[in-house]
This record gives C-alpha cells, structure tokens and sequence, in this order.
C-alpha cells in the first residue's frame, strides 16, 4: 500500500520572487511527509509554466527539502535554484530522526563519502562522524551515492548498510499517464473544485479502499485546475469521471488520463480560489482516515 501526491510542473507559477515560489514549495513537501506519502510526484504543464519556475526548479527544490538536514551540504553543495532553501520549513520526517534504540534498528539515508578496499566504504549518515561500513554482497556502490543504512546502536555505534530503497519521501518527475498506470498506483483521485463533493457517507465507502489499495491523488495549479492542464471543459469533469468507471460515454480517451474518481474536498470553500499547497491539505487529512 502506498501514497503518491502528484504536483504539476506549473505549481509556482503565481509566484511573484524565488522567495516565494521556494516558501510555497516548502509546504507542498510538509504537507506530502505529515500525511507519509510516498512518493511526490512532478508532472509536466509546460502550457501553465511561466518561464521563471519550471519543472526543473519545481523538482530541485522539492528533492532538496526532501534530504535528510545533515545531508544537504554534501549533496547539493550551492546551486541558483537552492538560493532560498535556508527558508523552507523543516519536514521532521520519522525517517530522518533515526533511532536510540538496539532492538530492530532504524533506517536513515547516507550518503558514500570513501571506498575503501576489502568492500569497506565511509559513509556520512549523520551521526558524529562517517562511519567504514561493509558493502552487503551483490552491492555496488561509488563515492557521492545515497545509500540506506540500517542503524541498530548510537553508543556504541552499530550499523549495517542494506540493499533496500532510501527511506523518507521520494521525488519522481513522469507525466499522468505513467504514474497513474503504477500497479501500486491504488485508488487514482482527481482532486478538483469541479468534482463530486466528499461527504461522510463518501468518505466511509473511500477510507476502505485506501487503506487496503494505497492512492495517488492528482492536484492542479493556481488559476490552472486539473480540467485545464488536460484540456477537458469544467462542465465535461463529470462526463470523465464517468469514463472512469465504463469507458463508454463519448469522452475522448486522452482526455482523462485514467482517475477512478473526481472529488472536491473543499466543498464549501469560502474562498475565492484555494491553493494547492492548501488543497494538499484539506485532501489528504480526510483521506488519511481510517476505517
């Protein structure tokens, strides 16, 4: 069961400074780590981008928010994009704290620092110093990669380094289409003002498909909602959703890239527009509800 949040290209594009569209960012990252998603997902709307904050940006910034702190200045060293990274805000991930414990040990990102001989390499995984670790069988591993370490003890210190995927939330770029066909894709949502109203009785029917099946949820971007970015008119969005469930109503295929439903979280909303780092918000808390 997993969580995606999938964010288009275009997302900063009101953004008047680097400060801000940097600050926006921030939260749209926060918001995918308190509620434990996944994967965080950019996909492209060059049509909706201004020039200024691209996907290339977009992407920058949110994989830097999602390193581990003690991690930063190693990987990323300074780069333009990163100018304002110094405001966003701290994401705290459980996966990023690590662990006092030394029963079954907890899992933190590292990044390789030396290879050694033997199949020994250091590695910086925020603890006091880097520390030589062996390189598990069928493993390769060069200088500057991020692994995952598996720490069992601070004092003293005892570690392994695992062949498993990095912990803490991960950012992908890939259109619609790709990862909406993931097999772990779950229940496909469209969070939209033009979809149908989440209600409790909704909601009871949803959070049991969730938590067996996983979601992804697809949000849009300032003044340039999902209807927009796909080109499908406001008055259609139910027409798609009902493509979604059997394929026959006379709604072009590519039109609606394969969601299983449209839902307005915000059904009453007071204002004028919301923001889609706001959406993420009010989408994911009542969608991370359980049975």
């Amino acid at each position: 069961m997993t969580v995606s949040v999938l964010v288009p290209s275009s997302i900063s594009r009101e953004a008047e400074d680097k400060r801000e569209a940097t600050h926006k960012l921030g939260y749209v990252a926060r918001a995918a780590t308190i509620f434990r998603a996944d994967r965080l997902v950019v996909y492209p709307d060059r049509d909706g981008e201004t020039g200024r904050f691209d996907g290339g940006f977009v992407s920058i910034v949110l994989r830097y928010a999602a390193t581990p702190p003690y991690l930063r200045n190693e990987a990323w060293g300074m780069r333009d994009e990163l100018e304002y990274a110094g405001i966003l805000p701290p994401l705290r991930a459980m996966s990023q704290t690590g662990s006092e414990s030394t029963g079954s040990g907890s899992s933190r990102q590292g990044i390789v620092t030396e290879v050694g001989p033997e199949g020994r390499v250091r590695v910086n995984c925020g603890l006091q110093h880097p520390i030589s670790l062996n390189v598990p069988p069928n493993m390769a591993v060069e200088e500057g990669e991020r692994v995952t370490v598996r720490i069992y003890s601070r004092r003293p210190v005892r570690a392994k380094l695992v062949d498993d995927p990095l912990p803490g939330l991960s950012i992908e770029q890939t259109d619609l289409q790709a990862a909406l066909g993931r097999e772990d894709a779950g229940v496909r949502i469209a969070a939209s003002r033009f979809g149908e109203q989440l209600t409790v009785g909704r909601l009871e029917t949803l959070a049991g498909r969730v938590q067996r099946d996983g979601m992804t949820v697809a949000f849009g971007a300032p003044e340039r909602g999902l209807p927009a970015i796909l080109g499908i008119e406001e008055s259609a969005v139910g027409a798609a959703q009902d493509a979604a469930v059997d394929g026959d109503n006379g709604v072009e295929p590519t039109a609606d890239p394969g969601f299983d439903l449209w839902l307005n979280t915000v059904p009453d909303q007071g204002s004028e527009v919301v923001r889609t780092e706001e959406a993420l918000f009010a989408t994911l808390a009542p969608l991370s509800l359980r049975e």
